[in-house]
C-alpha cells in the first residue's frame, strides 16, 4: 500500500509573506489536495537573529484570507497559537531535543564531527583560498583532532559547531527532481555544512532533513533557490538511512527585465497587493499561473480554487522563470471585480480604506452615503483594474461645482446654439421623469435613446459634458442615474448658461 501524499510549506517568522512563498504555500496545497493527502504549515524558526514578533500570527492570518488552509500545523485562533495534528511540535524552537539526539547520532557513525574553528581562522581560510582561486569551502581542519584532542576542548567549554563529514570519495551525488529531471551535483563541490550552531539551535539543513523525516513528507515542493542545498539534504538521508522524498524545485519568479523579483523592484509581499486593491481570488489565480499551466490545449485563464485543484499537475510547472506581469494581474484582476456581487464589493473597498479618499470624504454629505456610493461602484466595476481605483476616474461623481470647457460641450464642429437646443430638449424630457422612473437606468436610457433618434452624437455629447464636465466618461444614462434628477437638471441648466 502507498504512503498517503504529505506535503508541507515551512517559512520562517522573518516578516511579511512574499508572493513567491505564497506560491510555494499554494501548490503544495494543490498538489495535496489533487492527491487527496494532507498539506502541513510548519515554522523554521531556529535562525534566533531573524526572528520578528507577530510575523508567524500575520502569516497565518494572510493564508488563510487567500483559501490556503492547512491541515496540520500551526494554527491561531482567537488571538492565541495553537497547534493542530500529531506530527508537533511544529515549531522548529520547540524541536531541538530531537535534533541534539539526531546529531549525536551522526557523531557516533563519523558522519559528523566537532569543529572549534574561531571565525578569524575560518576567515583566512576562505581569505586563502579565494586568492587561491579556490571554490570557499571548509578545509576539514578539525576533522584531524584526535578523539582525546576534541574530547579536551569539549571539557574546557571551548565553542564549536557540529559539521557534516563530506566524502570526497563519494563522486556524483545524484536525485530526481520532479521539475528538472536528473540532478547531478560532484561530493569534492559540497562543503561539511554546519549541522548545529553554537548556540544549540540547528540549521536549516539539519531541522529540514529531521522534520520532513519525523513528519512522513513524501514530496518536497520548494523554491530554486534551494536546490544547491539538496545535495547536502541527500547525504544526509543516506547518513541517516532514510528513505528520500520526492523534490520539485520551483522557479524563479522574475521582473519583466529577467531580474529576481525583489523589494528593491517595487511590492513583493502579499499584504502590499492586498492593500493596493487585488482581491485574493485574483491574487490566488495568478499567482498560480506563474510557473504552471493546466496543459497542452488547454486555454483557461480564470480558475477557481476548486478548479486548480482539478486541473492541478505537478509536471507541468515549467523550469523557466516566471515573469511577474504586472498588467496581466490588474486585466485578472478587473475580470474577478466584474463577477463580484455590489454588496461584497462595496465591503472590500471599505475594508481597505478605498472610500477615504480626499475627494470622497470633502464630498457633499449626499455623495458620501452608502447609496450614492453603490451607485457608482455599479457604473465604474465593468471597468475597475483594482478597488483603490474606485472613483478616481469620476471625480465630477462627488462635487456639485462642475465647470464647462465651452470647445467640448459642441459636438464636432455643431454650433452652440445647436448644443443649446439639444441640452434644453433634453432638460424637457428629463423634468418630466418621475423620482421612481428616475432609479431605472434602463428607462433612462431608453428615453434618451429614443430622444436622440439618428443624431445620437448631437444630443448625447453635449448631454454627457454637462453632467460631467469631462471629455471622457461613463454614458450620460449612467451619470445622470447615479447624481439624481435634481443635481443633474441643475448641471444641464449650469451647461447652457455657460453657452450663453
Amino acid at each position: 500500500m502507498s504512503k498517503s501524499t504529505r506535503v508541507r510549506f515551512a517559512p520562517s517568522p522573518t516578516g511579511f509573506l512574499h508572493i513567491g512563498s505564497l506560491r510555494t504555500a499554494l501548490y503544495n496545497y494543490l498538489f495535496a489536495k489533487k492527491m487527496g493527502g494532507s498539506y502541513i504549515l510548519r515554522l523554521e524558526d531556529t535562525d534566533q537573529k531573524r526572528f520578528v514578533s507577530g510575523a508567524t500570527e500575520n502569516l497565518i492570518q494572510v493564508l488563510t484570507r487567500m483559501g490556503v488552509l492547512h491541515d496540520e500545523g500551526l494554527v491561531y485562533e482567537g488571538a492565541e497559537l495553537s497547534e493542530l495534528g500529531s506530527f508537533g511540535p511544529y515549531k522548529q524552537s520547540e524541536r531541538l531535543l530531537m535534533y541534539q539526539e539526531h546529531v549525536a547520532k551522526l557523531l557516533e557513525s563519523g558522519t559528523a564531527y566537532h569543529c572549534f574553528c574561531s571565525a578569524e581562522r575560518l576567515e583566512q581560510v576562505r581569505t586563502e583560498q579565494t586568492k587561491n582561486k579556490q571554490a570557499p569551502k571548509y578545509d576539514k581542519h578539525c576533522l584531524k583532532l584526535s578523539q582525546e584532542e576534541a574530547q579536551k576542548n569539549l571539557l574546557e567549554g571551548m565553542s564549536f559547531v557540529i559539521r557534516l563529514n563530506v566524502s570526497v570519495e563519494r563522486g556524483d551525488i545524484i536525485f530526481q527532481d520532479i521539475v528538472r529531471g536528473e540532478v547531478k551535483i560532484n561530493a569534492r563541490d559540497i562543503d561539511d555544512q554546519v549541522l548545529m550552531k553554537s548556540d544549540g539551535f540547528p540549521t536549516y539543513h539539519l531541522a529540514n532533513v529531521v522534520d520532513d523525516h519525523l513528519m512522513e513528507i513524501t514530496h518536497v515542493i520548494r523554491g530554486e533557490e534551494w536546490l544547491p542545498s539538496t545535495p547536502k539534504h541527500v547525504l544526509l538521508y543516506e547518513a541517516f538511512g532514510w528513505d528520500m522524498p520526492e523534490f520539485a524545485h520551483l522557479p524563479l519568479l522574475l521582473n519583466p527585465d529577467k531580474s529576481k523579483l525583489s523589494k528593491r523592484q517595487g511590492d513583493v509581499a502579499v499584504e502590499d497587493y492586498l492593500a493596493k486593491g487585488y482581491l485574493e481570488e485574483a491574487l490566488v489565480n495568478f499567482v498560480a499561473l506563474l510557473g504552471w499551466n493546466p496543459g497542452q490545449g488547454n486555454t483557461q485563464e480564470v480558475f477557481s480554487m476548486d478548479e486548480l485543484v482539478e486541473a492541478f499537475d505537478i509536471t507541468h510547472i515549467h523550469k523557466a522563470g516566471a515573469i511577474f506581469d504586472q498588467k496581466k494581474l490588474d486585466w485578472m484582476n478587473g475580470e474577478y471585480i466584474k463577477k463580484y456581487d455590489i454588496d461584497d464589493l462595496y465591503e472590500k473597498i471599505q475594508a481597505i480604506g478605498g472610500f477615504e479618499k480626499d475627494f470622497i470624504q470633502n464630498a457633499p454629505e449626499a455623495f458620501k452615503q452608502e447609496a450614492h456610493l453603490k451607485k457608482v461602484l455599479r457604473i465604474e466595476q465593468t471597468r475597475l483594474l483594482r478597488l483603490t481605483d474606485f472613483g478616481t476616474e469620476n471625480p465630477f461623481l462627488f462635487t456639485d461645482k462642475i465647470s464647462y470647457d465651452p470647445s467640448i460641450l459642441n459636438w464636432k464642429q455643431n454650433p452652440k446654439e445647436q448644443t443649446v437646443e439639444a441640452l434644453e430638449k433634453a432638460h424637457m424630457i428629463l423634468s418630466n421623469v418621475s423620482e421612481e422612473e428616475w432609479q431605472d437606468q434602463g428607462h433612462l436610457e431608453s428615453l434618451l435613446l429614443e430622444a436622440a433618434g439618428d443624431k445620437k452624437g448631437d444630443f448625447l455629447w453635449p448631454l454627457r459634458v454637462s453632467l460631467t464636465g469631462a471629455e471622457r466618461s461613463p454614458s450620460p444614462f449612467e451619470v445622470a442615474w447615479a447624481l439624481g434628477k435634481d443635481e443633474s437638471l441643475t448641471r444641464i441648466l449650469q451647461a447652457i448658461k455657460s453657452l450663453s
